[in-house]
């Protein structure tokens, strides 16, 4: 390994263990009570971070008491835990010099004797028992909407219970599949405490036939785990000739095995179909695993996985997030898809994480995608060898297969003020474009293609502004320009490449916060890096890019 790559790693290391500094440590203290009022001895009080992980544990005292010090002022969950007693958790507890909350424990009988909850009124206080009841009776499993869990809210006595919805209308420009205008509405439901349930429908009002629609379910298995299912079908008219029709259906399990061992198992099936004639179906299923031992804040993981991520920065409830992605080579349908092996090491403390592994990728069709500017408009001789998208003039061919083996290493730290930034590195091979020095055929373009090891750098910074509640992720990551695929293929958490921007901003109904509007605003390769254009023989234009620029701008609405 190079000085450089040596210098790199001892970074990430520092920054994973350098103190913070700025504002003073917080604590975080109160009582564990029944819903009678009586104090618990011996209760469990877990500090939990945003993504639940660990980030203290304490034991309540004679008196239901507990105390947590030495706090990083931020935003965390509390859990409480209890023999007999169902577990409750208070979110979006913000810790500053001294906080106190106090927590209520009921049982499985008390759920089932009150349930239906009684909806709480809006301008009703937000006490420990309506809390815990509401989520005992209605907090859903299934994390998939963007902006929290569910809330149930009636303006009186007696009225219907609503359950969270979404509604977004938004604008995109410069993504393959994706008509310009959106409308999508979500809708979850949690029939009981341990099942969930989410359907989604997504159609673009410019197509009579273009749509998105997704249903999943999860079924929450106690200690053991939980199974969940997620059924999707994708209907896009503007692709290629006669449309790309797909559909997908994803199983997985998650296994728990005391508190040092998990697992999860599953596999997706896929059928996708273009229109017109030639070979243009494909059904495949693909498998992935992953197995975790954990001692104390640090954990030695494997996975495997042949999904490629289609979209990295999509979130968890659009149905392409989930989906494999699909290309063309010459003019027959081709799924991006793979195998992947990875061993890694990652340690958790209240203010950091640092991971460092290594992997072994075999990958088979990846996307080489490209826009379009056509010789006297006509797009036939390109679109004969690549899947055309007439609405955005993105095209998508499929790449040589190829197998790679690298490393990657990630820190990120806490920041006063609740902000995050996060450092990451990966080599690995990349698919390069060589220059083209004049005019040649796409078919030579394309058989240019070839890997090269190369190296990715990566600087996120996130945080949420006090008092307005603004949301907002700046990243930036490089690699060489010559590179139209990504430097390890299947991070499951990397940054798209290049400068991007995205943005959500609150505004609320309700004083509770419970319903109101969001703006979204998500900027994508925002100063157009990574280009590789080439001429072709009929004179037409084509810029191959690892990511185009893409803007998408949007109102929601929750419910």
């Amino acid at each position: 390994m190079s000085r450089v790559h040596i210098a790199v790693f001892a970074g990430l290391i520092v920054l994973g263990n350098a103190p913070v500094r700025g504002d003073a440590p917080g604590s975080v203290s109160g009582t564990v009570r029944d819903s009678a009022g009586v104090p618990q001895i011996g209760a469990v009080v877990e500090l939990l971070h945003p993504d639940l992980s660990v980030a203290a544990s304490v034991s309540t005292d004679g008196g239901g008491r507990f105390a947590i010090s030495s706090v990083s002022p931020g935003r965390y969950a509390l859990k409480a835990m209890g023999a007999s007693f169902l577990p409750s958790m208070r979110e979006n507890v913000r810790v500053r010099a001294h906080t106190v909350v106090n927590l209520t424990l009921i049982t499985l009988y008390e759920v089932m004797q009150w349930l239906p909850a009684e909806p709480r009124a809006a301008k009703a206080s937000q006490d420990d028992w309506a809390w815990t009841l509401r989520s005992a009776a209605n907090r859903p499993l299934l994390r998939w909407l963007e902006d929290g869990p569910l809330v149930v809210v009636t303006d009186r006595s007696g009225a219907a219970t609503k359950l969270k919805a979404r509604l977004m209308a938004s604008g995109q420009e410069g993504t393959f599949g994706e008509s310009g205008e959106r409308i999508s509405a979500t809708i979850e439901e949690t029939p009981s405490d341990s099942r969930a349930l989410l359907a989604r429908v997504d159609f673009s009002p410019k197509s009579d036939a273009g749509m998105e629609s997704m249903l999943g379910f999860r079924q929450d298995l106690g200690y053991a785990g939980s199974v969940q299912s997620l059924a999707a079908m994708a209907i896009h008219p503007e692709v290629d000739t006669g449309g790309l029709d797909e559909a997908f259906v994803r199983t997985e399990e998650t296994l728990h095995l005391g508190d040092e061992f998990d697992g999860e198992v599953g596999s997706e099936q896929v059928v996708a179909r273009l229109g017109g004639s030639g070979s243009r179906t494909v059904a495949a299923a693909l498998p992935f695993a992953s197995a975790a031992w954990k001692n104390g804040s640090s954990s030695i993981r494997y996975r495997m996985t042949t999904i490629l991520p289609n979209s990295q920065e999509a979130a968890d409830s659009e149905a392409h997030a989930w989906a494999p992605a699909f290309s063309a080579r010459n003019g027959a349908l081709a799924l991006e898809d793979g195998l992947h092996q990875e061993i890694g090491w990652e340690r958790r403390t209240d203010v950091s994480n640092i991971a460092a592994s290594v992997f072994a990728d075999r990958i088979q069709n990846p996307v080489l995608e490209a826009m379009g500017h056509f010789a006297n408009g006509d797009s036939t001789s390109a679109s004969a060898m690549m899947l055309f998208d007439r609405s955005t003039g993105l095209l998508r061919a499929a790449g040589p297969e190829f197998s790679t083996a690298g490393a990657m290493a990630s820190a990120e730290r806490n920041l006063p003020g609740g902000y995050q930034i996060r450092l990451s590195y990966a080599n690995g091979s990349a698919l390069v474009l060589p220059a083209a020095a004049r005019p040649a055929a796409l078919a030579q373009v394309l058989a240019g293609t070839h890997p090269h090891r190369a190296q990715t750098y990566a600087l996120s910074l996130s945080g949420t502004i006090e008092g307005t509640g603004t949301r907002w992720q700046a990243s930036f990551r490089w690699q060489p320009e010559a590179t139209v695929t990504p430097v390890a293929e299947y991070a499951a958490d990397a940054e798209a490449p290049y400068l991007n921007w995205r943005l959500r901003q609150p505004i609320h109904l309700h004083r509770d916060g419970s319903g109101g509007f969001e703006g979204l605003l998500d900027v994508r390769n925002l100063l157009a890096q990574g280009y590789r254009p080439y001429m072709l023989s009929d004179g037409s234009l084509l810029i191959f890019a690892q990511d185009q620029r893409s803007f998408r701008a949007g109102l929601a609405f929750t419910f």
